[in-house]
């Protein structure tokens, strides 16, 4: 299988960034790092009025000088596979029987497929990056119980500016990391839930046997 070929370069992408491993959710670095990523909904800031906007930036503000911990804000920009839309797209035009029906599927069709003609379709998604540092070695649950102090009131903070939060899977991390550094291929080659879980078992969890 193509994920758990070893990497013919040099060094690998994973000694290059430094993982040790992901576990419950948690990305564990060197030097007793840990790092838990919140997935975070959108604000569109433009469209509220100049009173909701103030109201905003001083809950922000009160915010971060309230949290208590550093964190890095990740704004991802994704091009979305049409492919796979037009196949299903094309599958309900031709069961689709009735004239009416087909004709606006029809019309919904050359329009898209017009638009990507000479656009990218882009998506975006926003993530917060909460950090936990263990002054040495500890036990995992208690890194648990510390990230997870955080991101309750991360998530809190930014519920108050009405954005809403997601923690991040072990498995949703790996796939960030694989779209980051394979993009070419996490586009035409995504990886499924069962190959992320093969390589989770092959190459992370074996940290803990070490």
């Amino acid at each position: 299988m193509f994920a758990l070929q070893k990497s013919k370069t040099k060094e690998s992408s994973r000694s290059q960034i430094a993982i040790k491993g992901v576990r419950d959710g948690i990305l564990i670095l060197p030097n007793n790092q840990y790092r838990a990523v919140l997935q975070v909904s959108a604000l569109n800031f433009e469209l509220k009025s100049e009173e909701e906007q103030d109201a905003i930036i001083d809950t922000y503000e009160s915010f971060l000088n309230s949290v208590g911990t550093s964190l890095q804000i990740l704004i991802r920009t994704r091009e979305i596979d049409m492919d796979k839309y037009l196949e299903d797209l094309t599958e309900r035009l031709d069961g689709e029987a009735e004239p009416v029906y087909r004709d606006q599927l029809k019309n919904y069709d050359e329009f898209i497929r017009s638009l990507i003609t000479s656009n990218k379709i882009l998506t975006r998604h926003f993530y917060l990056i909460v950090p936990y540092v263990a002054g040495k070695k500890t036990d995992f649950e208690l890194v648990q119980e510390q990230l997870n102090l955080k991101l309750d009131i991360v998530a809190k903070g930014m519920t108050r500016i009405g954005m809403h939060t997601r923690e991040l899977s072990s498995l949703e991390i790996l796939d960030l990391f694989y779209s980051f550094y394979s993009p070419a291929q996490a586009k035409v080659q995504p990886l499924t839930e069962q190959a992320l879980r093969l390589i989770h078992t092959a190459l992370v969890e074996k940290e803990d046997n070490r």
